[in-house]
């Protein structure tokens, strides 16, 4: 059983408090810690198992009896390799009954925190879990939110529900935020060494989250002043990716019309060992971060009275590459004199990203309405969503198609699609959504090859 012992950070900005209560005592304190994580998703689960693989008992919730199901079965529901290699050793104990978080001293929210189709953040599942938490939660108990949240979600929303149900925060109940990060499908990265940021309402529960974290995550972690600061780098990380990924997309546009590679000409400029960092145009960007996180600063700010013209306008360019892939398209099936309408067009990639599954504000799926929009046929095949495609292998997605659009860079693709595959099932037009294949190869087949900026 893992045994903590809480030492507060050794900043000047957080004073060692006169009075502690009992329960955490930072000084002498070393107790079995019982951990509750609130919703079993990408985030939820590899923390859950993480932490179960460090000694604590841990309790994974989740109002979705499917998905417990599946988990008491053994399937972990996702591609993940720490998940492959840990989830077996490390069972859970799984459970939807409210009353069994009595029990844990750390509840940890890891719910989604989605938009609605206009945009605006969706709070409720966050409203949901602390609602849940508050009413069955004893005094003394640490609470970490780790849904990405705007800054003000803690001290606006999470707060005065927790006050509402009588409990005093700082006293009686201790509420941090630590921003999740997770990169499906890293070989490198996972939930054991990505380094984490930790803010809360005080510095008792600062030094008991710090000490949790620090005793599960083999990476920096790093305390911030306020708890608002905490939230606010999580959207800053994914509004600066926003940003720049807004921008080498329109420069893809700006060279598709002058006719340069873009691809090659970001390599070039990477060789700079300084002031330059690559990033790649795309048919869209995906995820439950990059489309959704902006947004929330977005919306906030507003409230503020701040108008965030230049993220707003990085948003704007990126939710229009899957319709100007489907231009794209356009462009190559007129060069081929074929029609756009009743032509079927392959979709080789359903998911967001590279060799997983999730499905989560994939791009492939708008291009698909904007196809549909054009009077085109469609069919899929995506080998990490096979349950969510429409044929079951690449062979039989070309036995289908006339055109195909690759909107996703699995290996399986990388690999396999050449000119030779396009010519047995006499396919000629290939738009490459990701730029990841060989565009001199297609072109030299006298395959018409159309790229983002390329």
């Amino acid at each position: 059983m893992q045994a903590l012992l809480f030492v507060l950070p050794e900043r000047a900005e957080f004073p060692i408090l006169k009075h502690i209560t009992p329960y955490c005592d930072p000084m002498t304190e070393e107790a079995e810690k019982i951990v509750s994580v609130i919703g079993l998703g990408y985030v939820g689960l590899p923390l859950a198992v993480r932490t179960k693989q460090k000694g604590y008992t841990v309790i994974g919730f989740d109002i979705d009896e499917k998905k417990l199901a599946l988990l008491k079965s053994g399937n972990h529901l996702f591609k993940d390799g720490f998940l492959e290699a840990e989830f077996a050793k490390n069972p859970l104990e799984l459970t939807s009954d409210k009353e069994k978080l009595r029990v844990a001293d750390i509840h940890i929210i890891c719910v989604p925190t989605p938009v609605d189709t206009q945009h605006h953040p969706d709070l409720g599942p966050v409203i949901g879990a602390s609602t849940t938490v508050a009413k069955h939660c004893k005094k003394g108990a640490l609470v970490i939110l780790e849904s990405t949240v705007n800054p003000y979600v803690s001290e606006e929303v999470v707060r005065p529900i927790f006050e509402e149900h009588g409990f005093t925060v700082g006293k009686d109940i201790f509420i941090s935020h630590c921003p999740e990060r997770i990169n499906p499908g890293d070989e490198k990265w996972n939930v054991t060494n990505i380094p984490r940021v930790v803010g809360s309402f005080d510095d008792t529960g600062l030094a008991m989250t710090l000490a949790f974290y620090r005793s599960i995550v083999d990476a920096e972690i790093r305390p911030m002043k306020t708890i608002r600061e905490a939230e606010a780098v999580k959207i800053l990380e994914n509004s600066f990716r926003n940003i720049n990924i807004a921008f080498v997309n329109e420069i893809a546009r700006s060279f598709d019309r002058l006719d340069i590679d873009v691809k090659d000409v970001i390599e070039g400029a990477a060789t700079k060992p300084f002031s330059f960092m690559a990033h790649y145009p795309s048919c869209g960007v995906g995820g439950h971060c990059i489309p959704v996180d902006p947004h929330y600063l977005v919306e906030r700010a507003k409230e503020s009275g701040f108008d965030h013209e230049f993220l707003k306008l990085a948003i704007k360019t990126n939710d229009g590459m899957p319709a100007y892939t489907v231009e794209r398209l356009q462009d190559a099936l007129n060069e081929n004199r074929m029609p756009m309408k009743d032509t079927v067009v392959g979709i080789l990639g359903l998911s967001y990203k590279a060799n997983v599954s999730d499905l989560r504000e994939s791009p492939s799926f708008v291009i698909m309405k904007h196809l549909k929009e054009h009077y085109c046929k469609i069919e899929t095949f995506d080998p990490h969503a096979p349950e969510e495609s429409s044929v079951a292998s690449i062979e039989a997605l070309m036995e289908k198609s006339d055109a195909l659009i690759l909107a996703t860079n699995h290996r399986e693709f990388v690999t396999s699609i050449t000119p030779e595959l396009l010519k047995k099932y006499d396919i000629r037009v290939i738009v490459d959504g990701k730029n990841c294949l060989n565009r001199a190869r297609f072109i030299d087949a006298d395959i018409i090859y159309k790229g983002i900026g390329r």
